[in-house]
Order: C-alpha cells, then structure tokens, then sequence
C-alpha cells in the first residue's frame, strides 16, 4: 500500500486548509510571549509542507523541524522541502522527539494520520516533560467511528472469540487494542459511535498532557508548576472524521502573559469539550466573490445568492476569512 501522502493531497483538503489558517490567526497571538518570528515549529510536513509554508509565510517562522517516518523516501523528502531553513529529522517521532532541544519555545503539531494510539500518547509525554512555558502543542488523529460489520466479518469473530457477536462490546475492544488501560474509567462501546470517539479522544488527550505536568510539577515550586490551557477542539470532514485538539503549556507565573493573548476573542476557540465543527460548502469561485462582498455582516441570514441554499450561506459566513483558494494556472 502506498503511503498516505500519495493517497490524499494534504494541501487542498478545503476543511483541512481552514483550520490551518484558523490556528496560524491563533499563533499570532503568542507575541506577548515573545515575537512568533522567534518561534520554532515542529511537525509532519510529509511532501507538501503545507503547514510549513503558512508558518514561514504568514507568520515568519524561520526555524522549522519536520520529522518525516518515511525513511526510504528521503531524496523524495528533500526535493519538496520548500525553506532551506527546515531541518528534515527522519525516523519515527517516538525516536526524534525525544533528541530535539526543548529550550526554545516552540509549537508543536502531531498531526497524525490514523487514529490515537499508544505511541501518539508516548510523543505527548515527551513534549509535556520537556518543553519550554509558552509553547503550544496541538495533535489532529483520525476520529472516525467504527463502520458497521459485513455479516460475514462478524460470524468470523464470533468463531474467534466463541461468543456471540456484540457490536458495542467489539468498538471497546478495538478502543483498548489502540490506547490500552488509557480508555477513560466507565467508557462503554455504544459512546463509540458518531463523534463519540472524538469526545472520548479528547478526553485521552487532556488526561495525558494534565498526568504528565503532575509528574514534572511534582519538585517544582508554586510559581515554577506548569499549566495546559486548551484552545483548539476542531471537528471537520475532508473524507474520514478528524480532531484537532491543542492548547498552551506555561508556568504559573506566566499567566499573565496568557491571559494577555487573548485567545478567547477568537471565534473559532473552544476551551471545553464541546468543539468547533468546521464546515465548508461547496461555492463556485463567482458565488465565493459574491458572498464576499457582502460580508461582514451582523446576519448571515442577510447574505444573498442565487440557487446557493441557506446552510451553505450560514456555514460560508462562518469561515470566509479563511476559505480555501484552489485555483488552475497554465505553467509556460
């Protein structure tokens, strides 16, 4: 099977490229930290670099650490690289994390491809252990429920396990199989189905960052403790259901410093469990430029355009700021 990055472009998922766009408006906020321009970024930037090239463009971000588990395709790997400034590390990210200098301040994005597993959780110890006050980690992993089984798929557990077959009691296995003794106390196979299993991820991801900074907390004085503040919980669709959930690690007494950014006057920042869903119509290029000279607005209901139905005008309002540009040139 070929890997990911020749199965899906990373660079025009339109869901995928409103999120990067909504957290790069959220990574200019760090400045009362220090200048984003002095920032490191850290993550996969496969062979589109597509987050790569948001954080050096828009943002100024010189330096820049992609880990890329793909180590038969380095020459691959080397001939995208967009920025001379991206140190490529190749290896699995248990084994690059770890040997990386976390006395800089930086932003981190495991943004995994497939769902949340016990080395995704072991790549969050190490960063929660490490890492500098001020730095923010974000991870996005495969969120989609369990489809239902063929008949013939569950006669073949059945004759595995010589029980018969339990739809909710097969999603807790598969949940256990991924994260072990990690599932959350009471968890049940029925909250597995729909956006349960991104909920129930979340929940992962938060108890692993929080247990973490209780160890490294433990010998440090009141002021030294370190705190995680979440600011991402997105939900979108570009095919398979994904999460992305993040936020800020910091001292006590940098506080101030977060507060001073004011991450909640974005509109797109959930610091709870209930997410912001990212939604994108499908809009022609001259719907898109009609729209947009309507906007902003108070109501989005006030927004007009022929034949485009009302849930694509109400979702369209949402995230015009950040709505994808794909567009076709003639290369001569």
């Amino acid at each position: 099977m070929p890997p990911s990055y020749r199965a899906i472009n990373y660079g025009v998922r339109p869901a995928k490229a409103v999120e990067r766009k909504m957290m790069g408006e959220a990574f200019r906020r760090l400045h009362p930290f220090q200048r984003i321009e002095e920032y490191r970024y850290v993550g996969f930037g496969s062979i589109y670099f597509a987050d790569f090239q948001l954080v050096h463009c828009a943002l100024g971000v010189e330096d820049m650490v992609s880990i890329e588990k793909d180590e038969e395709a380095e020459e691959c790997f080397r001939f995208n690289k967009p920025y001379r400034s991206i140190d490529l590390r190749f290896g699995q990210s248990n084994r690059v994390l770890p040997e990386l200098d976390w006395s800089k301040r930086t932003i981190l994005w495991l943004d995994y491809d497939g769902k949340l597993d016990i080395p995704g959780l072991a790549d969050i110890d190490t960063f929660c252990s490490r890492c500098t006050s001020g730095s923010m980690i974000i991870v996005s992993v495969n969120a989609q429920a369990e489809s239902e089984l063929t008949e013939e798929e569950r006669k073949k557990i059945e004759s595995e396990t010589g029980e018969k077959f339990d739809a909710s009691a097969h999603r807790l296995r598969q949940l256990v199989g991924l994260i072990g003794e990690k599932v959350p106390p009471g968890t049940q196979g029925a909250d597995l189905r729909g956006k349960g299993v991104a909920n129930i991820f979340r929940r992962v991801i938060q108890n692993q960052i929080e247990e973490q900074l209780i160890v490294r907390n433990s010998l440090l004085m009141p002021s030294e403790k370190f705190l995680y503040r979440q600011i991402f919980n997105f939900l979108y669709k570009d095919g398979a259901q994904m999460l992305t959930v993040g936020g800020m690690i910091f001292k006590v007494a940098d506080q101030p410093l977060f507060e001073a950014c004011a991450f909640d006057r974005l509109p797109f920042v959930k610091t709870g469990e209930h997410p912001y869903n990212i939604r994108v119509p499908c809009l022609t290029p001259r719907e898109i430029r009609h729209l947009n000279s309507q906007l902003p607005c108070n109501d989005w209901k006030q927004l007009q355009a022929p034949g485009v139905p009302a849930s694509d005008l109400e979702k369209f309002s949402e995230v015009y700021r950040y709505f994808p540009s794909f567009t076709e040139a003639p290369l001569s």
